[in-house]
């Protein structure tokens, strides 16, 4: 790990390797220009990737997908419609190029919250399926013996990120149980419907027994949390994690029927006062004056954004980074918070 790393100062990576996983989707490897620096962080966590698009900066969120201590990081990342960064990636990123990454963070992990007896069922859908995947590789490549049920939802294999590797994966560890749950109907192997209770235990029969690692679109993760409970899951060994974006991210919002009210959000180590609608997104009011506040994951989850601000002149929706002697002193997650008085915010 570089000494130097934070999760406000970032190191430049070089792209050493990139290559189609699904149509959409695609891996890199990132390593530095010293091959004897290995990477070291928790499987599940994600990094802050970021790249010049038209002559600003923007910082979003990726998981990595590979396992600690190897000399690169390898990031998989998925086409959104109308996102810059992962379009650039896809469409522009060669072998050679430099991006800037800021160190690995995020509470969803199996260090921090590692599976009792060492048996875990991972779950996901989507591009969740990127650190749950981290999280097995892991844990078989350290000890074969680990008992790892991995289901995951999809449209078919072939839209399935990592499906060759999934398939090695179990042809090499008997106790890697690969279940797809797909929703075309095709001649396959894996079972095809929609994910619910049933299915869950059809596919993880023992599931009562194990840790969860739940990733995926929102949507997905709260019906299947919601299984879980029905099913009488002991929640305490519950673990998930959703990059979807808040909806609290306009640039203004204001209540039906009511008179809009202007308040004044001061940042005095840029020198600015901006008067902006009660109801402001902090990150979005900061970002539309060009000021450098680094906004990546913009649901309340890396903490990139962190920043203080005069106490009770916001509210938040996530805390999630934060630590409660930093809430008590008046930070806050720019992103996932909105002013309702006047306010002054200060930042790296």
């Amino acid at each position: 790990m570089l000494a130097s790393w934070t999760n406000t100062h970032p190191i430049s990576l070089i792209c050493i390797d990139k290559w189609q996983e699904t149509d959409d989707t695609v891996s890199i490897k990132l390593a530095t220009k010293n091959t004897t620096i290995t990477f070291d962080f928790k499987p599940g966590q994600f990094v802050n990737l970021g790249v010049m698009i038209n002559g600003k900066k923007e910082f979003r969120a990726y998981s990595i997908s590979s396992i600690p201590h190897v000399s690169y990081l390898q990031l998989t990342i998925k086409r959104v419609d109308g996102g810059a960064v992962s379009n650039f990636i896809i469409d522009h990123l060669g072998i050679g190029d430099a991006l800037d990454i800021l160190t690995p963070t995020g509470n969803f992990n199996c260090v921090d919250h590692p599976p009792k007896n060492k048996k875990a069922v991972l779950i996901s859908a989507g591009c969740g399926i990127t650190p749950v995947y981290s999280m097995a590789k892991t844990w078989l490549t350290h000890d074969s013996k680990f008992d790892v049920t991995f289901i995951h939802a999809a449209k078919s294999p072939q839209q399935t990120i990592f499906f060759n590797q999934l398939e090695q994966l179990a042809d090499k560890y008997p106790l890697f149980s690969l279940q797809l749950l797909l929703k075309d109907k095709q001649e396959s192997n894996y079972a095809q419907g929609r994910l619910n209770k049933e299915w869950l235990l059809n596919l993880a029969p023992d599931l009562l027994e194990r840790s969860v690692y739940l990733c995926g679109p929102n949507q997905f993760m709260e019906d299947v949390k919601s299984y879980l409970i029905e099913l009488g899951f002991d929640m305490t060994q519950f673990n998930s994690e959703s990059f979807t974006p808040n909806n609290n991210n306009e640039t203004a919002t204001t209540q039906d029927n009511d008179i809009q009210q202007d308040v004044t959000l001061s940042v005095p180590s840029f020198n600015k006062a901006i008067v902006v609608p009660k109801g402001s997104n902090v990150a979005a009011t900061l970002e539309a004056q060009g000021l450098p506040l680094i906004v990546a994951c913009r649901s309340g989850i890396c903490g990139s954004c962190k920043c203080k601000a005069t106490p009770n002149s916001t509210t938040s929706t996530s805390t999630e980074t934060l630590t409660k002697e930093e809430i008590e002193q008046g930070y806050i997650l720019a992103c996932s918070s909105t002013i309702i008085v006047n306010a002054e915010v200060s930042f790296t």
